[in-house]
């Protein structure tokens, strides 16, 4: 996580330094420059967090700059491989932006929608008694 967390801690200096070249050539335009100054922020953001979270856990395989492959095998999370929420999040994310063009109740019903698929994707496995 190191890496990744240089990458994008070297990134926001980068998006800084053209949101201030831009803001200059464009007569600092509200929406471009202050567009640029948020994802300068939101690198910084990204890289804090991975830089904080490489120093709680141990060191990646990834880390190892003399690493084999083989020391990354063996399980890398828990996923459900036959589940019907990603299903049930894409169709109101269609339906939302369907409502974009349709009309302003459309994305109501499909952001209601999708708050419904994403909590039963988050509580998949957390069901009680029932629990897998």
């Amino acid at each position: 996580m190191k890496l990744e967390s240089k990458i994008f801690i070297l990134l926001a200096p980068f998006f800084a330094l053209v949101g201030i070249v831009y803001g200059f050539w464009s007569h600092w335009e509200p929406v471009g420059t202050v567009g640029l100054f948020l994802v300068t922020a939101l690198a910084a953001m990204i890289g804090a967090f991975l830089a904080l979270t490489a120093r709680r856990i141990d060191p990646r395989p990834e880390d190892n700059p003399y690493g084999e492959i083989d020391e990354g095998a063996g399980d890398q999370g828990v996923y459900a491989p036959w589940s019907w929420w990603p299903l049930a999040i894409a169709f109101p994310a269609a339906l939302t932006f369907l409502g974009l063009a349709v009309g302003w109740w459309l994305v109501g019903i499909g952001v209601a929608l999708g708050v419904v698929g994403l909590i039963g994707w988050v509580f998949e496995y957390s069901r009680g008694q029932h629990a897998h």
